[in-house]
């Protein structure tokens, strides 16, 4: 097996139904609020509805691809204050962050961003995926959110 070639047929067809297989079982998971197929879009991709403590409703976007199921959530606008302090910030948090990192998106907003290979997908690995998102917002967005719009939090 070539390990720089895409996956066959057969793993990506695999890698499909454990996705589609564990989205259909997030509808009993607690933090959960909605998951929906993009049926608009050409592309396999489904986007998973969460609620959180630190910031009340986000989404995650899972789109399969050839080789990997990328997946992706938007975090905040972009700061409109102390720039510097705040992309340091996120940047360092980056260190210890697994399946996820914070990265820069359109219009200088900030997401969440991962990709993982095809070859790679089962329920365990879809969980912690997920597990990454929801810790990643929950310990950081508040912090986040105070630092690049601190003025509209002062008294």
């Amino acid at each position: 097996m070539d390990e720089f070639a895409p996956p066959s047929d057969v793993e990506r067809h695999a890698a499909l139904d454990c996705l589609t297989a564990w989205l259909a079982g997030l509808d009993e998971h607690p933090m959960v609020a909605a998951v929906v197929a993009d049926d608009e879009s050409e592309l396999d991709r489904w986007f998973v509805r969460v609620t959180g403590e630190a910031k009340d409703v986000w989404s995650v976007w899972f789109t399969l691809g050839q080789r990997t199921l990328a997946h992706e959530s938007f975090v905040m606008p972009a700061p409109e204050e102390n720039e510097a302090v705040f992309y340091s910030q996120l940047l360092r948090r980056n260190n210890a962050l697994r399946d996820v990192a914070f990265s820069i998106g359109a219009e200088e907003a900030i997401f969440l961003r991962g990709q993982h290979d095809l070859r790679t997908i089962s329920d365990e690995a879809l969980d912690r995926i997920l597990g990454s998102y929801h810790a990643t917002v929950e310990a950081s967005f508040t912090a986040a959110i105070r630092l690049g719009f601190a003025s509209r939090f002062s008294s």
